[in-house]
C-alpha cells in the first residue's frame, strides 16, 4: 500500500486517488493554482479501509482496481465527483452516485489508440505465429517449417463494432492493404464510404472475412454474439481477435471451433473471468493471449488520467464537465417537472429501435399538451437513450445521448404544441431509417402510469413493460384466433392483447404482452400464418 499526501496552505477540495495513476497524468491537479487542491494518494485499500478514509473527500479518482459501491458512496458525506481514469464504469455504482447527487466522469477517448494498436499487434502476431516461434527458439530449437504464416495483404478483415476503436483498427488494417468490412447498428453507408470500408451485417462478416475482430461493449445483446452458429458460417481457417470484452465470443464454442479446424487461430486479450491463467483455451497451440493489456501503454495511462484531472478542475471552476456519465442537464426544480415522463420517453425509444430495420437517419419527437410547457431536453435525451441503449448499453445516458446520436449521423428534431388531441400530455416519436418510417406515441394516465396509445397511427392501450409481440396484419376474421392458437402451441401465454384498425378489412395491428421472450423460431412460426404481414418481438 502506497500513501502520500500533498498539503496546501488552505485545504478546500480533497482529491482522493485510490488506484495507481500516471504521475504525469495527475500533473494538472498538482499544477492548478486557482483552486486549493489537496491531493491524497492512497492505493491498495480494502473496501473497509476506503470507507474510513473518504468521509471528508470531495473527489474520488479510480481506475479499475477499486470498486465504488453504494456503501462506499454513503460513507463519503462530502463527495461531489467520482472520476474513472478509463472508459468503463462497471466498477462504479452509478445509481447510488446519481441518487446522492454525485457526478461521475470518465475518459472515453484516452485509450483508443492503445487498444487499436494492441489489436493490430495481436492480429499480426496471430498471422505469423510470432509468440509460438519465439518460445520454440527460446527452448533451443530452430524450427522454420512449423511456423509458416499468412500475409494480411488482400485479406478481408471483419470489424464487429465500429466505434472509436473499431474505426482506428480499420484505418490501420487498410494501411496493411486489407479489405475491411464493418458492422455497427449505427454505421451509415455514407460514413462507411467516407472511411473506405464496406458496411456489412454480422452474418456477412462471418461468411466472408479471413480475420474477425470484435469491438462492441458487453451487453445482453452482444454476449455470445460470436457463437457456435456464427462459427459454422465462417470460412475454414478464419482467425479471431478479441481485445474488447470477455464474453462477446463464446469461449467454449471458440475452443470447439479450433479443435474442429474451423478456426485456424485466436488472439485474446480478454476473458469472461480474469485472471485466466488456467483457461482451457491457453492449452491450444493455435491460441495466443495477453493479460488484458489493451490500454496498458504509458501514453494511454497518462492520457486517461489527464482527461479526468482536467474534468475535475473544470467542474470546480465552471460546474460543467466534458465527459459526464450521469450529470443532470437542467436544474433540479426543472427536472422535477419532467421526471415522471423519463421512463415513458425511454420506452418509446426502445420500442422503435426494436421494430425498425436499417440505419437510423432521423429522430422526430413531438411534445403535445402540458408537457410542451416544460424544458423537454431530458425527455429527448431519455428517448435517444432508449433508442441507442440496445447497442450502447450503460455507455449511453441522458447527458451524452444526443452527442452519441449526432456522432453517428442521426438528425434530431423537436416539436412542441399545446394541443394534445384528447390527451392531457402526448409524446410522439418518429424514427426514419434508410428504408422505412415508424411512429409510436405515449402518455401518462393519472394513477395508472405510462401507456403506449398509438402505434403507426393505430389506437392501442399498452403498458410499456415486459415482453411484447407487435404484429401487423390484414383485418380479416379469425386472424386473432389463429395467432392465439399458434402461440398456445408453442406454450406462450398471452397476458394482455390490444388490437387496432382504422377501417374494416384494412391494415391492423395486434399488441400482445406475453409471459416470456419469444424466440426467432416462434416468430417465424407465427409470421407464416395467413393475413400476417410482420411479427416483431419487443422487450421493454
Amino acid at each position: 500500500m502506497a500513501t502520500e499526501t500533498i498539503e496546501r496552505a488552505t485545504k478546500t477540495i480533497n482529491v482522493f486517488i485510490a488506484d495507481p495513476l500516471s504521475e504525469d497524468g495527475i500533473q494538472p491537479l498538482r499544477l492548478e493554482t486557482e483552486l486549493d487542491l489537496n491531493v491524497i494518494i492512497d492505493t491498495g485499500l480494502s473496501p473497509e479501509q476506503l470507507k474510513e478514509k473518504i468521509a471528508d473527500v470531495e473527489v474520488l479518482l479510480v481506475r479499475s482496481q477499486t470498486t465504488v459501491t453504494r456503501e462506499i458512496i454513503e460513507c463519503a458525506k462530502k463527495l461531489k465527483l467520482i472520476g474513472r481514469a478509463g472508459v468503463g464504469v462497471d466498477n462504479i455504482d452509478l445509481a447510488a452516485a446519481t441518487e446522492h447527487g454525485i457526478i461521475v466522469v470518465n475518459a472515453p477517448d484516452g485509450n483508443t489508440n492503445s487498444a487499436a494498436e494492441h489489436t493490430i499487434a495481436m492480429m499480426t502476431s496471430l498471422a505469423r505465429h510470432i509468440p509460438q516461434a519465439f518460445n520454440t527458439l527460446k527452448n533451443g530449437k530452430w524450427d522454420r517449417k512449423s511456423y509458416v504464416g499468412v500475409e494480411l495483404k488482400n485479406k478481408t478483415l471483419g470489424v464487429v463494432g465500429f466505434g472509436r476503436i473499431g474505426a482506428e483498427v480499420a484505418y490501420r488494417a487498410k494501411g496493411s492493404r486489407m479489405n475491411v468490412m464493418a458492422y455497427d447498428p449505427f454505421l451509415s453507408e455514407e460514413r462507411a464510404t467516407e472511411l473506405g470500408v464496406t458496411k456489412a451485417t454480422v452474418e456477412e462478416i462471418c461468411t466472408q472475412a479471413d480475420f474477425i475482430t470484435v469491438h462492441t461493449p458487453l451487453l445482453p445483446e452482444t454476449r455470445n454474439l460470436i457463437n457456435k452458429e456464427k462459427f459454422a458460417m465462417m470460412k475454414d481457417g478464419v482467425r479471431i481477435i478479441n481485445c474488447a470484452r470477455g464474453g462477446i465470443i463464446n469461449e467454449d464454442d471458440l475452443y470447439d471451433a479450433i479443435l474442429e479446424g474451423k478456426v485456424a487461430g485466436a488472439a485474446l486479450d480478454v476473458f469472461i473471468e480474469e485472471p485466466a491463467t488456467d483457461h482451457k483455451l491457453l492449452t491450444l497451440p493455435q491460441v495466443i493471449a495477453t493479460p488484458h493489456l489493451g490500454a496498458s501503454t504509458v501514453e494511454a495511462q497518462e492520457s486517461v488520467a489527464v482527461d479526468v484531472s482536467n474534468d475535475i478542475i473544470k467542474f470546480f471552476k465552471t460546474g460543467t464537465v466534458t465527459n459526464p456519465v450521469n450529470m443532470p442537464s437542467i436544474p433540479k426544480e426543472k427536472l422535477a417537472e419532467v421526471e415522471p415522463f423519463f421512463a415513458l420517453a425511454e420506452k418509446l425509444g426502445k420500442f422503435l429501435i426494436q421494430v425498425s430495420e436499417g440505419t437510423v437517419k432521423e429522430l422526430n419527437i413531438s411534445y403535445a399538451g402540458e408537457v410542451a410547457n416544460y424544458d423537454v431536453r431530458p425527455l429527448t435525451a431519455n428517448t435517444i437513450k432508449g433508442l441507442l441503449s440496445t447497442n450502447h448499453g450503460t455507455h449511453v445516458n441522458d447527458v451524452n445521448a444526443r452527442y452519441l446520436a449526432e456522432r453517428v449521423g442521426i438528425q434530431i428534431n423537436e416539436h412542441k404544441t399545446t394541443t394534445a388531441k384528447g390527451f392531457t400530455n402526448l409524446v410522439t416519436v418518429e424514427v426514419k431509417t434508410e428504408t422505412e418510417t415508424h411512429v409510436v406515441a405515449g402518455t401518462l394516465l393519472n394513477g395508472l402510469g405510462a401507456r403506449i396509445v398509438k402505434v403507426e397511427g393505430f389506437v392501442v392501450d399498452v403498458i410499456p413493460q415486459g415482453h411484447l409481440l407487435y404484429i401487423k396484419n390484414t383485418d380479416k376474421p379469425g386472424a386473432i384466433g389463429r395467432v392465439a392458437t399458434k402461440l398456445a402451441e408453442k406454450d406462450i401465454n398471452i397476458a394482455t392483447m390490444q388490437v387496432g384498425r382504422n377501417e374494416i378489412g384494412g391494415s391492423a395491428v395486434m399488441m400482445l404482452v406475453v409471459d416470456n421472450e419469444v424466440t426467432e423460431e416462434d416468430l417465424l412460426y407465427v409470421s407464416q400464418l395467413e393475413n400476417i404481414d410482420e411479427v416483431k418481438s419487443i422487450t421493454l
